[in-house]
């Protein structure tokens, strides 16, 4: 019986040095950081590489030099849609980089978020963090840890890419005020939101300025099997309109109140808030505060890079604006 063959062995930076005929270090630079290398010999190394198969060892290039190419996605839902493009807008970014989104799940609790950037340090070199769920002291002192930039969240020594929702609350109101709406309820989100407490200051202080009666009801997880008991307080409050935390919680309402017999909008207006893929074609379309997600990602990724690259002047704080959109769920207050 015929030895078995050993296997090809594996080609190295060495192997592809030799057939370009520049030094490791220089096959090296091109093949991690090709900006540093010209474009002639940049193409002679990748031609090699391609031809020997080489591929790089990520574990041994992290090892050696301190970086592993990796971004931490840090999302509190992966199945709410509003992150999907939080991830896609990461993604078009990073990939052109020569950078790979480590996605990472924190299922809304503070606690396993801060566990989770800690336990795998090793394993990203800075972090996108959407919606953090952590205190405004818990996450300064993790950005002296970590290089992070924090979406939806203004805090003092923290980068961050804020979605301006708190201006849409207010264009929202306006919006129902327009229809003669004159008590509209809030429907909460979780407690250790920060962006749900923004939103209500902004509804509180809108409500002020324009002579409306408002009030809040909650808290409820951003989820829509949360919509019955948000649509259930909501009715209970007797207003002609509403405003949920989120599009999750607004389309589980409308479920809600169909079962109910409460018609939308002839009997109650909704707002959502987020625009997440499926507001316009749920039953009636949703009204909703339209936000630039994705944008906010790719700012969030450059602004890391940026600090990962060890420019001293980061832009420390980006705000990007928000609109409303009109759609069937809103109408005239009734009576």
């Amino acid at each position: 019986m015929p030895p078995a063959a050993r296997p090809a062995r594996r080609a190295t930076l060495a192997d592809v040095a030799a057939r370009t005929g520049v030094a490791i270090s220089t096959v090296s630079r091109a093949l991690t950081r090709p900006e540093r290398v010209n474009a002639a010999t940049r193409e002679r190394i990748s031609a090699a590489a391609a031809e020997l198969g080489y591929s790089p060892n990520t574990a041994a290039r992290a090892l050696g030099s301190g970086r592993t190419r990796s971004v931490a996605i840090l999302v509190s839902d992966v199945t709410n849609p509003f992150y999907f493009d939080i991830i896609r807008g990461a993604q078009q970014e990073l990939g052109p980089a020569g950078y790979t989104p480590l996605l990472l799940d924190t299922e809304e609790s503070e606690e396993l978020e801060e566990a989770m950037l800690r336990r795998l340090r090793a394993s990203y070199d800075g972090a996108i963090i959407a919606a953090s769920r952590l205190t405004d002291r818990r996450l300064a002192e993790l950005a002296q840890a970590v290089p992070l930039v924090a979406i939806n969240r203004q805090t003092r020594g923290v980068p961050s890419v804020f979605i301006d929702t708190p201006a849409g609350v207010g264009q929202a109101l306006e919006h129902l005020v327009s229809h003669g709406h004159r008590r509209v309820a809030y429907a909460g989100g979780p407690l250790t939101s920060w962006p749900n407490e923004r939103r209500w200051r902004a509804f509180r202080t809108a409500a002020e300025r324009l002579g409306v009666e408002v009030s809040r009801v909650g808290p409820f997880e951003p989820r829509q099997s949360q919509g019955a008991a948000a649509a259930d307080a909501v009715l209970n409050t007797g207003a002609s309109a509403t405003l949920a935390f989120n599009d999750l919680l607004a389309i589980g309402m409308l479920q809600r109140f169909a079962e109910r017999g409460v018609r939308v909008p002839r009997d109650l207006s909704m707002v959502g808030c987020d625009d997440i893929f499926g507001a316009d074609f749920c039953h009636p379309p949703l009204t909703t505060i339209t936000a630039p997600v994705a944008q906010a990602a790719r700012v969030a990724v450059s602004t890391l890079l940026a600090q990962l690259g060890g420019e001293s002047r980061m832009r420390q704080g980006v705000t990007l604006p928000t609109h409303l959109t009109i759609r069937a769920s809103t109408g005239p207050a009734p009576g």
